[in-house]
């Protein structure tokens, strides 16, 4: 029915500074009735189409967690890296409006092919064709890992073309803005021939922020422990004023676990391990300050990442 197809609009800033309309995400908002339809609709398609799914996506599969896709990655990477002779390119991709950009039939074909049933590949293409949508206010990232030996790079470039085929042929656009590489990880890089896609040139960077770890050509985690530090430090201020309106004990542990835990425990699992002590000393140091505004003991880093 036409009134299960109507949404209004939330436009979600994605950075503090907005410029421009793109600096917006748009949310959708659905009734009730198609929630509840959707996620009956979901647990059925995922019956059928789970085992078919690539081993190597992280996104909407239960039990994956963005620190098993950067876990999984560094793995392959320092693996490779072991090789004499070896380097290592890696592509961050990021396409624009991809969740906007769907073609219903090409959908429904893909669906076929999975294996799921006309009927429901034929609803979920009704759902999708003439929406209705009312705006109240005016996981699409991939990346590829060239592991590559003796400066041979060449299976690395037809990939990343075969990128932009495949775009081509979905209905989607790269968006070469945002589109970063990380090369080589070696000491002394030498001058690598540029990456293009679609006739624009990849920038190339020092640091790129890889699902929420910051990830540098050096594959040292300075970067990461200053900004993590950086956060903790200025939600301190917010518990020291909560202590000052005497909030109950319980209430400020609270404030710490869902506001600077999270932040001590981002990606805890990639980085910890291999941190240097001064980094981790300078995290704990975060822990017993907030100990000292609560007045009362805290979990200590090497616990977090046990626990994990």
């Amino acid at each position: 029915p036409s009134c299960f197809k109507r949404s209004t609009i939330i436009p979600v800033p994605k950075k503090p500074k907005i410029t421009g309309f793109n600096d917006y995400r748009p949310v959708a908002l659905t009734s009730v009735i198609m929630k509840s339809l959707e996620k009956l609709v979901l647990a059925y398609l995922k019956d059928i189409t789970g085992p078919l799914l690539d081993p190597l996506q992280f996104a909407y599969r239960a039990n994956r967690s963005v620190d098993d896709a950067v876990n999984l990655g560094l793995h392959f990477i320092l693996q490779h890296l072991d090789r004499p002779g070896t380097y290592v390119r890696i592509l961050f991709v990021d396409f624009s409006s991809a969740f906007n950009t769907i073609i219903p039939t090409l959908l429904q074909t893909k669906l076929n092919q999975l294996s799921v049933p006309s009927s429901i590949s034929q609803w979920i293409t009704s759902f999708l064709t003439d929406r209705q949508q009312l705006l109240l206010k005016f996981a699409d990232d991939t990346t590829l890992i060239g592991l590559i030996q003796d400066g041979e790079e060449s299976a690395y470039r037809q990939e990343v073309e075969q990128i932009d085929v495949w775009c081509s042929l979905n209905n989607l656009e790269l968006n070469t803005l945002k589109t970063v590489m990380i090369i080589d990880f070696r000491r002394n890089p030498p001058a690598l021939t540029p990456l293009s896609i679609m006739d624009s040139t990849v920038a190339a960077a020092e640091t790129f922020k890889f699902l929420g770890s910051i990830i540098s050509r050096d594959l040292k985690w300075d970067a990461h422990m200053d900004s993590i530090a950086k956060k903790a430090q200025q939600r301190l201020y917010f518990l020291r004023q909560l202590r000052k309106f005497k909030l109950p004990q319980e209430l400020l542990k609270q404030f710490y676990t869902a506001v600077i835990k999270s932040v001590l425990c981002t990606s805890i699992t990639v980085w910890f391990g291999s941190a240097t002590k001064s980094d981790t000393r300078r995290l704990q140091r975060t822990v017993q300050t907030a100990e000292r505004i609560i007045g009362a003991p805290l979990p200590t880093l090497q616990e977090l990442y046990t626990s994990r």
